[in-house]
């Protein structure tokens, strides 16, 4: 390993969010994304981190060296000339619903003025296409820095199946020993099979939510254990299912044990990257003891940290010893099945 090579390489997409969470006040044009609350989750158990993206010369400068300040490595940020339409929304109805559209009309039913910086803003098209080309903001092999393919881990957050095959592939062949993704809904669908099947060989865990397994499942079976067991058969050594309230689902698919974990009950405010939050942990629980149950632990504890707050780097906020005493508590819930 390359003495300025980064432990772990974290791939996926930085915005600039707003958000109306269902508890607390707006989040209006924020640094956010899921390549953020997978750092910040990382972050709350090791530092070391790399990150790989795509933005444009408008996205603030000031937003980028703050991650400097953190401690994270952004060479693997690529800045594309001109402006590149990076911006997100989500309003809550409900603690777990969650709407992309219409931020005209959320705003009114709040009874507030539509921010600036959404003017025009329009939802990604989220419709599977295999033979879609990427989207400007999806990292190229190009992008990867030589020396991020000296870390010891690699996590890929939710982007198209392309990129995720194409990045999975590079990391593989430079002998990265830990692989990890968090797939994207979009190619979580049946006509998406074959994708997701050749993406799965060779990685070290595969992390859908529950929605996702079962619209990839859709007709064929409804047991999540049974989704876990094909899709490790597939060439992955764990599959975890992510439950949201209800916690995750861990499956050894070399072992073939099972585990059942509850979330850590919290005070939800904004579950906003809570999945991605998750994955940030696990992937330095993994990482560290190569235990996937410690693992499944310490991002659930990430996720916890998350939702008590918005923003992407709220976990971080979290009192000193916070995370290790909730580790703790955590570890006489698991159940065995």
């Amino acid at each position: 390993m390359k003495p300025d090579a980064p432990t772990y390489v974290l791939t996926g997409a930085l915005r600039r969010e707003t958000v109306l969470p269902p508890n607390g006040r707006p989040l209006v044009d924020a640094p956010g994304g899921s390549l953020l609350y997978a750092a910040a989750g990382l972050a709350v158990w090791d530092g070391g981190a790399g990150l790989l993206s795509r933005v444009g010369e408008d996205y603030p400068a000031g937003w980028l060296a703050a991650l400097e300040g953190r401690g994270f490595d952004r060479r693997g940020v690529c800045i594309l000339p001109g402006a590149l339409d990076v911006r997100s929304f989500l309003a809550y109805t409900g603690p777990q619903t969650a709407h992309r559209t219409n931020p005209v009309g959320h705003f009114a039913r709040l009874g507030l003025s539509i921010p600036k910086s959404l003017l025009g803003y329009q939802p990604p098209d989220e419709k599977f296409d295999g033979r879609a080309e990427p989207p400007p903001a999806a990292p190229r092999l190009a992008d990867i820095p030589l020396e991020y393919l000296e870390a010891r881990a690699a996590h890929f957050c939710p982007l198209d199946l392309g990129t995720h095959s194409l990045l999975a592939s590079a990391f593989r062949q430079a002998a990265v020993p830990t692989l990890t993704v968090d797939p994207a809904s979009a190619y979580m669908v049946t006509a998406g099979w074959d994708g997701v099947r050749s993406l799965l060989h060779g990685l070290t865990a595969f992390l859908p939510s529950e929605e996702e397994a079962r619209a990839l499942f859709w007709g064929s079976t409804d047991d999540l254990w049974q989704m876990a067991d094909e899709l490790g058969s597939f060439g992955c050594e764990i599959i975890v299912i992510k439950r949201g309230g209800r916690g995750q689902l861990l499956y050894d698919a070399v072992g073939r044990k099972r585990w059942q974990a509850p979330a850590y009950p919290v005070q939800v405010v904004d579950p906003t990257g809570a999945g991605d939050s998750f994955c940030g942990g696990f992937l330095a629980g993994y990482r560290q003891s190569y235990d996937p149950l410690r693992a499944v632990l310490q991002g659930n504890v990430s996720a916890s940290l998350t939702i008590e707050g918005s923003g992407a780097f709220h976990a971080l906020e979290a009192l000193p010893g916070l995370a290790q005493a909730r580790l703790d508590a955590l570890g006489d819930n698991v159940r065995q099945v």
